[in-house]
C-alpha cells in the first residue's frame, strides 16, 4: 500500500470517527432533552409535557439513522480504498446506495431502534395511562 493509499484512509476514517461522535451526542441530547420535558412534567402534572416529548425522540431517531447511514457508506468506501478498487482521495459515496446502505435498514438498525423506539413507547403508553388516570 502507497503513501498516498494510506493517507486517504487515514481521512475515511476521521469521517467514520466523527460520524460515530455525532451519533453518540445525539443519543445524549435526546435522552438529555426527553428527561428536561419530564422533570418539567413532574413539577406541573401537565401530560402534554410527556407527548410533546415524543416529538425530539422522533426528531433525533431520525438524525441518529441519517449519521449511521453516512457512517455505514464511509465504511464500504473504506473497504473499496483496501482492495485499491477507487482512485487515490476519491470521497464520492454516490455508489453506495441499496443493500445495507439504505436509510430505512439504518433507521431499524438494533442500537437505534432499541433506544429510540423505547423511549418513544415509554412516553406514548405512560402518556396514555396518566392521562386516564387523573
Amino acid at each position: 500500500m502507497t503513501q498516498d493509499q494510506l493517507k486517504h484512509l487515514e481521512f475515511i476514517q476521521a469521517i467514520i470517527t466523527r460520524m460515530n461522535s455525532n451519533s453518540f451526542q445525539l443519543k445524549g441530547w435526546a435522552i438529555t432533552i426527553v428527561s428536561a420535558l419530564l422533570a418539567l412534567y413532574a413539577s406541573s402534572s401537565n401530560v402534554t409535557y410527556i407527548f410533546i416529548a415524543i416529538a425530539p425522540t422522533i426528531l433525533f431517531w431520525f438524525l441518529d439513522t441519517y449519521y449511521l447511514q453516512q457512517e455505514r457508506k464511509f465504511r464500504g468506501l473504506y473497504d473499496d480504498v483496501v482492495a485499491q478498487s477507487v482512485p487515490d482521495f476519491a470521497m464520492s459515496t454516490e455508489k453506495y446506495v441499496g443493500g445495507e446502505y439504505r436509510l430505512c435498514k439504518s433507521f431499524w438498525s438494533p442500537t437505534i431502534a432499541c433506544l429510540y423506539g423505547i423511549i418513544g413507547l415509554g412516553l406514548f403508553v405512560g402518556g396514555i395511562i396518566l392521562q386516564f388516570a387523573d
